[in-house]
């Protein structure tokens, strides 16, 4: 599953949020855990005193070393690192090229937790995260009911908010759908989860002209990439019980949300840009939109791009 997960703070309460969901994570699939922070100094005047820039690298070290500490409360050895960044390289790059340093597999980070469109600001460091990164990217809100780690030694059971037992993939044929269906049969197979498969049938397709026939056909290509992705979850070693799948209407951001709360889903892991090289993880996207509105967590999984 993931030997190494990086999760990046700032000591706010939406990094703490980040926090806890790497820290359990790590632990729930025994990998290494990395804590980083990044010394943003380039909005900084050329006349900043010494003594503030100090104090933004205090609050940096303490911000990764109570990460440390939550960490080793749970019975990890994690890594920290203070990371400089801001100017005139970027926060999100400063964190992408530590990640390919180390080998990190996953990045855990907090978005904002207020309200509706307010959660994920565009131009955002976790945007730009997202949008750039290889490798699975989970955002957490510091409302998203996810607890701390159980300490060292303790069980997982009966746990809430650590545990990963229902995974929710919207399946939509695309490169990115397929290679989250991909990557969330894996973390099944890790963590013993189940699968709830979602295609979404977009109604404002059929908005015009014969909606009825439109309707019909969409669902039934949706029947289709469903079964294609049972296929792969039961090729891949799961039960037929733990694999379901639903075809619902509606604007496709919204109705995975109202599904994820419905039916309590643990995490949703959807598609971000597709094969060609070019970022399709675009503004307005359902992948962007449902980051910004769920409250639960994303993990956000990129399609392999040409030559990988």
């Amino acid at each position: 599953m993931y030997d190494r997960i990086m999760v990046a703070t700032d000591g706010s309460e939406v990094a703490d949020a980040a926090v806890d969901a790497a820290v359990a994570l790590a632990k729930r699939v025994d990998a290494d855990l990395h804590a980083v922070h990044v010394l943003e100094l380039g909005d900084l005047p050329p006349s900043a005193e010494e003594g503030e820039v100090e104090e933004r690298r205090r609050r940096g070290e303490e911000a990764v070393a109570a990460v440390g500490e939550r960490a080793e409360a749970a019975g990890l050895e994690p890594t920290t690192a203070l990371l400089d960044g801001g100017d005139p390289v970027p926060v999100h790059r400063s964190l992408l090229d530590y990640a390919d340093e180390h080998g990190v597999d996953c990045i855990v980070m907090g978005t904002q937790g207020h309200t509706g469109w307010e959660r994920f600001v565009l131009g955002s460091v976790a945007e730009r995260t997202l949008r750039e990164s290889p490798v699975p990217v989970l955002t957490v809100h510091e409302d998203t009911p996810f607890g701390p780690a159980p300490a060292a030694g303790s069980t997982w059971e009966g746990y809430p908010g650590a545990t990963l037992d229902r995974l929710l993939v919207p399946v939509d044929g695309s490169d990115g759908s397929a290679a989250a269906v991909d990557h969330a049969i894996d973390v099944a197979n890790a963590t013993g989860a189940d699968l709830h498969l979602l295609h979404v049938v977009d109604v404002s397709v059929a908005a015009t002209g014969n909606a009825g026939l439109v309707l019909k056909r969409l669902e039934e290509a949706g029947e289709r990439v469903l079964g294609e992705a049972v296929a792969k979850a039961k090729d891949a070693g799961l039960s037929e019980d733990r694999v379901g799948t639903s075809i619902v209407r509606g604007a496709p951001y919204q109705s995975i949300v109202d599904y994820a709360s419905d039916h309590e889903v643990d995490c949703i892991v959807m598609g971000t840009h597709g094969r060609t090289g070019l970022k399709r993880y675009l503004l307005g996207s359902v992948t962007e939109r449902t980051v910004r509105l769920a409250d639960r967590p994303v993990l956000s999984v990129g399609a392999p791009l040409d030559g990988e």
